[in-house]
């Protein structure tokens, strides 16, 4: 009979292991399940990411390329300016210009505005005159800035008013 009582000492015991190893093995795969599912959701963030740094780098790399054609468009531009257009050699350059400017703006080329106040962010005063307009205005020009796509080139190069001369300035 002492046999018979282990055995069913035994027996209980192993009894309350069994599900003890099911809930185990539920939890292990819960988390397993769990692990999966985050690691899925990691990869799409990883390909999205991916993605976003792919754009980027195509964007950075055509604002550079566009950076090295400016000079050439203010070349051109300058010797659109001089070269008289009625003749065919300024018609044909004319249209050139044209139909590159056309190309450059249909990929992103925006021209930066130059009327009105200084922008520091925008533009950059080569030099400043006396004049009638408040201080800060844009006088003139020297050399136009560009944008590619919210991307800053350069910026434009202007005069800028230095304001009225004072009195004391002008009695000496």
């Amino acid at each position: 009979m002492a046999e018979d009582e282990k055995k069913e000492k035994n027996e209980k015991e192993e009894t309350p292991k069994e599900p003890k190893k099911e809930e185990g093995q539920k939890s292990e795969s819960e988390e397993l399940k769990d692990r999966l599912l985050r690691l899925a959701a990691e990869f799409d963030n990883y390909k999205k990411r991916s993605s976003k740094d792919l754009d980027n780098a195509k964007k950075v790399g055509k604002a550079e390329l566009a950076a090295k054609l400016l000079p050439i468009l203010d070349e051109f531009e300058i010797a659109i300016e001089s070269t008289d257009t009625k003749t065919e050699h300024g018609k044909g350059m004319a249209i050139v210009f044209s139909n590159f400017v056309e190309v450059m703006k249909k990929e992103g080329l925006k021209e930066i505005e130059c009327s009105g106040v200084y922008d520091p962010y925008k533009h950059e005063i080569m030099m400043t005159k006396e004049s009638n307009e408040k201080e800060g205005t844009i006088l003139d020009v020297i050399r136009k800035g560009y944008l590619w796509n919210e991307i800053m080139l350069r910026p434009a190069s202007v005069i800028a008013s230095s304001g009225e001369k004072k009195e004391e300035e002008i009695k000496k």
